[in-house]
């Protein structure tokens, strides 16, 4: 299967030129540089997709997956020193934000988290060049997230239409915003509240037995998917798990060193990554998409999980929040893996992410009437596809993450 893949990867090699960049001296992976890949995915995508930046459109809406790739190319384009990504990235974002820090298409009454993900650019946006109109959407969304609707303990709701319920994805969704938000608006409380919902998702979804995270929780045990003893959803699916994932390791990059909630975040993502690597596929070094039942018919390798992964446990060694010699291995298998196996190039040479999830949920049913039932039958139901954002932007950020990893001998 690698072989075949090979194959396909040549052209691209011409159809882009090289990165010329200070920074790269890591070390060829099928043929060119983490950085690289990353880069000819990322123009791939821009030339593949429209209707990302709003101009009254009813196909733009502000969202977390075109929030993600916009994130994703933002870092891209800092580490590039690229001025027309990074306006083209900013812009996905900012075209939403009126002139009185209004943002089209967010409703804040639906209380859904997913929306505060691109809340992670305004503040980047602003950040680098300050606009009163930027601050008011930041604040907005911080304010959202004040009024969230919360467990008992605290937990924030995943949407107001999942009551009651904490879901993976939405520690990704709010938390790297609210410590970036914390950090940049200098509120303290922030960072607390971070530290809270990482700690309230890891007490009721992590699973000792297998090492790994159930997709979500409810507290009332009313939803037809929810365990009636723990409340917790039946599988664990792999993107789920890489959410949670890069959601710790991202905030941990805005939390201050000294705070005393971050030496238990450490503990959490240390847990995590172990699990994560008990069920990485040793031939691959890739991730299964429902993670521990890899031999069960219809389960396939998934390429977002898998990047999710690859990225966490690089960018955490990177930081200094992990032991090198203990991840590098798997991150390294894995980053392979996700390139020789999961891209290919089209006609054109474009770069394409393959074996992609196009979504998964818990409750209602999904676009083909099947109830989201959490079940695996289910999470193999859901379309595989290509070039989703879902995938594109974690494997975007994982090849800035292993292009540091790569270059360095020791951290």
């Amino acid at each position: 299967m690698i072989a075949r893949t090979f194959k396909f990867l040549l052209p691209v090699l011409i159809a882009f030129p090289t990165v010329t960049h200070a920074a790269e001296s890591a070390p060829a992976v099928n043929g060119a540089a983490p950085i690289e890949w990353s880069r000819r995915l990322a123009e791939s995508e821009k030339i593949r997709r429209d209707k990302t930046h709003f101009h009254g459109s009813p196909k733009a809406k502000w969202e977390y997956t075109s929030g993600l790739f916009a994130w994703s190319l933002l870092e891209l384009s800092n580490e590039l020193k690229d001025d027309a990504m990074r306006d083209y990235a900013v812009g996905m974002v900012t075209s939403f934000i009126g002139e009185d820090g209004t943002i089209s298409t967010y409703k804040k009454s639906d209380f859904n988290i997913d929306m505060i993900l691109p809340g992670r650019v305004v503040i980047a946006a602003h950040t680098a060049k300050p606009e009163a109109r930027l601050k008011r959407a930041a604040e907005a969304l911080r304010e959202q997230l004040k009024d969230q609707p919360r467990t008992s303990d605290g937990g924030f709701w995943h949407k107001q239409r999942y009551p009651w319920q904490m879901w993976l994805d939405g520690l990704y969704m709010g938390s790297p915003f609210l410590a970036s938000y914390g950090k940049t608006f200098g509120e303290p409380a922030a960072f607390d509240e971070v530290v809270k919902q990482i700690r309230l998702m890891d007490q009721h979804a992590y699973d000792p037995k297998s090492g790994l995270y159930f997709h979500a929780w409810d507290e009332k045990r009313a939803q037809s998917w929810a365990n009636p003893q723990t409340g917790l959803s039946p599988c664990f699916w792999g993107r789920s798990i890489g959410w949670y994932a890069m959601a710790i390791v991202d905030s941990l990059e805005n939390l201050p060193p000294d705070h005393p909630g971050v030496p238990e975040v450490k503990k959490i993502l240390t847990r995590l990554l172990d699990g994560a690597i008990r069920h990485q596929d040793a031939e691959t070094g890739l991730w299964w998409q429902v993670v521990d039942q890899p031999k069960r018919e219809g389960n396939y390798l998934e390429a977002s999980a898998s990047a999710m992964f690859v990225y966490t446990m690089a960018k955490a060694i990177n930081g200094g929040h992990v032991e090198r010699a203990k991840y590098f291995p798997a991150a390294s298998k894995g980053y392979e893996g996700l390139v020789k196996m999961r891209t290919r190039t089209d006609e054109a040479g474009r770069l394409n992410l393959t074996h992609v999830c196009e979504v998964a949920g818990l409750g209602f049913t999904s676009s083909k009437g099947r109830p989201r039932d959490g079940s695996f039958e289910y999470y193999i139901s859901e379309p595989i596809v290509e070039n989703d954002f879902k995938g594109v932007g974690p494997f975007i950020l994982t090849g800035l993450e292993m292009q540091r990893l790569l270059s360095t001998k020791s951290r």
